[in-house]
């Protein structure tokens, strides 16, 4: 049975990118509404009448955390594609202040154009001010968003693959006989080593360059392709069934037919699997 942990991470792991996208717009939001009402109560403090209207401090703010959202995907991109390098770290250090600098010249640009058409729209005029003295401003606050961004980047990566952890198969007979068929999962989670039987994995899903192993209730992404794999533990009883997915036979509880002529597959742990019209012959054959 799953724990909440491993459920909650389970659905996490699904679409993680989603999952961090919501976190990071709830924050921007939440951070933003405090900084939109501080500039407010500063502006009426011991009942002075504001210069501006109560939409206005939410206007700057809400378009400055659209703006970098919408520029998220780009920066995210550029920490995967130019990881940190202990040898090369002055290089590391100035390449980044000037994407640092790029990153805030687009935001800036952005924000200023949502700004515009909100003032437009609500019949006023938005004034940027002095570029050189106001850009400056806004780097300052930028170039500390970028930093952040980065670090968050880091940890997240840190923290996702030791939770996620990564397996290893690996065979008694294979280092003398190069015996195709492992009989353990050499799993390295949390810089610890778990030993896994292979016939304890119910079913595999692919997921981009990885599969990911399900057993007992825990996922543990092997780094292979599930055309790959299946070959391999074949003979332990494992068959492709859809597309992105492969069962254990040894795990079936039952099976059921489909008027679209797909099946299902209840497995003794209670996860149901689709059994797609493609891979039915196959599978009919693999069972007799």
């Amino acid at each position: 049975m799953n724990t909440p942990e491993q459920t909650l991470f389970e659905k996490f792991d699904k679409r993680p990118k989603r999952y961090v996208a919501l976190m990071i717009f709830a924050y921007l939001f939440i951070n933003n509404t405090i900084n939109a009402t501080s500039n407010w109560m500063e502006a009426t403090r011991d009942g002075a009448t504001p210069q501006f209207m109560l939409w206005e401090p939410f206007s700057w703010e809400y378009t400055s955390a659209l703006s970098t959202m919408l520029l998220l995907p780009v920066l995210f991109f550029w920490f995967r594609i130019y990881t940190f390098n202990v040898q090369r770290v002055w290089q590391f250090i100035g390449f980044n202040i000037l994407i640092s600098i790029v990153f805030s010249a687009c935001h800036v640009g952005l924000m200023v154009g949502f700004r515009e058409i909100v003032y437009f729209w609500m019949g006023g005029n938005y004034d940027f001010g002095s570029v050189g003295k106001e850009f400056f401003y806004e780097y300052r606050k930028d170039a500390w968003g970028f930093l952040f961004f980065m670090l968050l980047y880091y940890v997240y990566q840190f923290i996702y693959s030791r939770l996620k952890g990564e397996a290893s198969l690996i065979s008694e007979r294979e280092l003398v006989t190069q015996d195709p068929a492992p009989n353990h999962l050499l799993v390295k989670k949390l810089d610890r080593e778990f030993l896994v039987n292979v016939s304890d994995i119910e079913w595999l899903e692919a997921a981009g360059n990885y599969v990911n192993l399900h057993a007992q209730g825990r996922i543990y992404p092997l780094r292979s392709t599930l055309s790959g794999l299946l070959p391999r533990i074949e003979e332990k009883g494992f068959i492709q069934v859809h597309r992105s997915q492969g069962v254990n036979l040894n795990q079936i509880d039952s099976i059921s037919s489909l008027p679209s002529g797909d099946g299902e597959i209840l497995l003794k742990s209670g996860k149901t699997l689709s059994l797609s019209r493609r891979y039915k012959e196959a599978f009919k054959k693999k069972v007799k």
